[in-house]
């Protein structure tokens, strides 16, 4: 059996050049034994091994030959190969690693665009479009750079003349702050929280994990071989970006558990005054020539108001706030609501309670991942620390298969008979397939089949991904899914419309987020006192979901209308953002500018495009209610409609002709 701590300590080659003057995707040099190597192979994905052999050996025929995936389905890794395939491979990355090793592990040579190109449609077992490739080419990064890292513009005085605030330290947030050190200019991150992460920070109930796989869902520029877990477990992520704060030295400009209340625009001078509310509960005010929401759309709990609900005698708490001193074990749980959140709970905490109460309004669709609660072996590991560009293409064959296939899926025919069902015949298929699963897992129980298909289309809602945990956590005899609507709360139970009590000492409300109520409760006041949340009513909008006209100098990450639902990661979306606004601050600083904001004009017709283009998607069908991504009209303001391709692309540089310039 390979031993994990022995594999991952293996001592570095003597000829081992300084890890600085070398491409730091190309793997670090090793000197592991064959036996060792050997074990690793077991672990790893062969398709990206095979790439990696490419670069080890400068051979392109490796990948002509026989041996190759035949297909590749969204977080699938092996690319359906045989097990006798898999062993011939391993056989000939044995011999490829051991004289790439015996040889001091060289760098290795530039590959053409035009063989990284076949090498991407081999991976993923299909042509790869010509428009996708610079956009893949930059997020691999491949041969070392980081192509979204801006230097520092202008002289130093400009810049430090230049102070931005940033609100919030999640995931956008510290992205923010390492691009503002990179490029000289002075920052402040107000936090509310006590440490870094945002989400990832506030939601510590038991089985939160992301849902995004982990070796994507991380910044370009700092990947990760030390994930434990494919989807990792809230600890880690957090862990995660602490680490990164950590190594580029963001911590000592962020104020923590201080909380912006409002930001007013001066014209006169050109600043905004940033209110803030301290620990203490005293007030200050931050000066700054510009201003980067990074405060997300899920950061704001919502629980619904249900008469009786103050009456309840025991532990209540929402999930996003878990109470970590109540005690769950033997206690009769309810939790209201069952979406991504309240999916991650109940399987967790079943086994312990005496009996779960699961309050459902809607079933929500899900697709199978065997991986999403496996562990990462020792092997994997030790391939991305060493095998060059492993961890690269390993990072692709993760993004692809996500990466705008989904609104393939999502799109509405209108030709298509019978929309309540499905919105097209993939829509179809796709039902067709999350249905046998959730029949699969859930046995003959007619009634519990009926709760748990939804009366909606396939991907309508955020969609959910299970390993069974789910289903079969359903089938225990101590949990019970009530898809009766709750009339009220008792101090001991809650009584659904039809008259029946549930016993309940404990209230968990798994019930989401005001994700519609863009960066509330925050007042932000443009020129001439205009107020955002006003002008936007309840539909937020902004101009690539970063700028808005009257107000200068603001800029959002995560803004109106970037949410993802068919694919990517809002990481991705954030590296887009970050590099759009840092050429923004560029030409502010550089240009001597007292503000940019975008054209009215454009920002309409931006809104007005991508209105018309979600009504085209399943999200936006009647027949999806209660759906999170809508508005009180019915409308979605929050969700981007756009391939990634598209979005990286428009986003990549700042045209000023859609900006007023002062």
């Amino acid at each position: 059996m390979l031993c994990t701590m022995t594999l991952l300590a293996a001592e570095a080659s003597p000829a081992r050049r300084d890890r600085d003057m070398r491409n730091p995707h190309a793997g670090e040099p090793f000197d592991t034994s064959d036996e060792q190597i050997a074990g690793a192979l077991l672990d790893v994905s062969i398709p990206t091994l095979m790439l990696s052999l490419v670069h080890m050996s400068g051979d392109p025929e490796l990948i002509r030959g026989r041996l190759k995936p035949a297909g590749l389905f969204l977080n699938e890794v092996q690319g359906y190969m045989t097990e006798e395939d898999k062993e011939e491979a391993r056989g000939m990355a044995l011999e490829t690693i051991r004289h790439y090793r015996d040889g001091g592990c060289p760098e290795p040579e530039p590959i053409s665009a035009e063989l990284l190109h076949e090498m991407m449609a081999w991976l993923v077992c299909e042509d790869v479009p010509a428009e996708y490739v610079p956009m893949l080419m930059e997020e691999m990064g491949l041969d070392g750079s980081d192509a979204r890292r801006l230097g520092a513009p202008g002289d130093e005085a400009a810049r430090e003349a230049f102070p931005v605030v940033v609100i919030g330290c999640g995931q956008s947030g510290l992205l923010a702050g390492v691009r503002l050190k990179e490029a000289g200019i002075p920052f402040t991150i107000v936090e509310k929280n006590a440490g870094v992460g945002g989400t990832w920070w506030e939601n510590s109930y038991p089985g939160a994990r992301v849902d995004v796989g982990n070796h994507f869902y991380c910044y370009s520029f700092e990947p990760s071989d030390g994930w434990t877990e494919y989807f990792a477990r809230q600890p880690e992520l957090q862990a995660y970006f602490e680490s990164v704060m950590t190594k580029h030295g963001i911590e000592r400009h962020v104020r923590w558990e201080t909380e912006v209340v409002g930001a007013a625009w001066d014209e006169g001078t050109a600043t905004w005054s940033v209110r803030v509310r301290t620990k203490g509960g005293g007030q200050e005010t931050l000066v700054a020539r510009a201003v980067i929401s990074a405060v997300g759309q899920l950061n704001r709990p919502h629980i619904p108001e249900i008469p009786g609900a103050g009456t309840f005698a025991g532990p209540a708490f929402h999930s996003a706030r878990w109470d970590h001193a109540v005690d769950l074990t033997g206690k009769r749980v309810a939790m209201i609501g069952a979406g991504a959140s309240g999916f991650q709970i109940a399987p967790t905490i079943a086994g312990d309670v005496e009996h779960l109460t699961v309050f459902q309004r809607t079933a929500q669709w899900m697709f199978p991942n065997p991986n999403y609660h496996a562990a990462v072996g020792p092997g994997v590991q030790w391939a991305l620390r060493h095998l060059p560009f492993y961890g690269r293409w390993y990072r692709f064959l993760i993004l692809w298969p996500g990466c705008d296939k989904g609104l393939a899926a999502a799109r509405v025919d209108p030709d298509y008979p019978d929309q309540q069902r499905a919105v097209s015949e993939l829509n179809e298929l796709t039902r067709q397939m999350f249905t046998d699963w959730i029949v699969s897992q859930v046995g003959d129980d007619p009634d519990l089949i009926a709760k748990v298909i939804p009366d909606y289309p396939a991907t309508g809602k955020r969609t959910l991904q299970d390993n069974g945990s789910w289903l079969r956590m359903l089938t225990r005899d101590n949990v019970d899914l009530v898809r009766t609507a709750i009339d009220h709360i008792e101090t001991d139970a809650i009584v659904t419309v039809d008259g029946e009590r549930h016993p309940a000492d404990v209230i968990v409300y798994a019930t989401g987020f005001h994700a519609n109520r863009v960066l509330w409760p925050m007042e932000i006041t443009g020129r001439d006192g205009v107020d955002l949340r006003s002008m936007w009513g309840e539909r937020p909008a902004a101009y690539l979901g970063i700028t808005v006209p009257g107000f200068p100098n603001l800029f959002c990450m995560y803004g109106p209308g970037t949410n993802l639902a068919h694919g990517g990661s809002l990481i991705f979306h954030s590296e887009c953002q970050m590099r759009y606004i840092a050429q923004c601050l560029d030409e502010l600083v550089v240009g001597g500018h007292r503000s940019m904001e975008p054209r009215q004009a454009k920002y309409e017709e931006w809104h007005d495009r991508s209105q018309r283009e979600i009504k085209k998607l399943v999200w936006s069908q009647p027949s999806v209610k209660h759906s999170f991504f809508k508005n009180a009209h019915g409308e979605i303001h929050i969700l981007s409609p756009w391939r990634l391709v598209d979005y990286w692309s428009w986003t990549k540089e700042p045209d000023l002709a859609d900006f007023v310039v002062r």
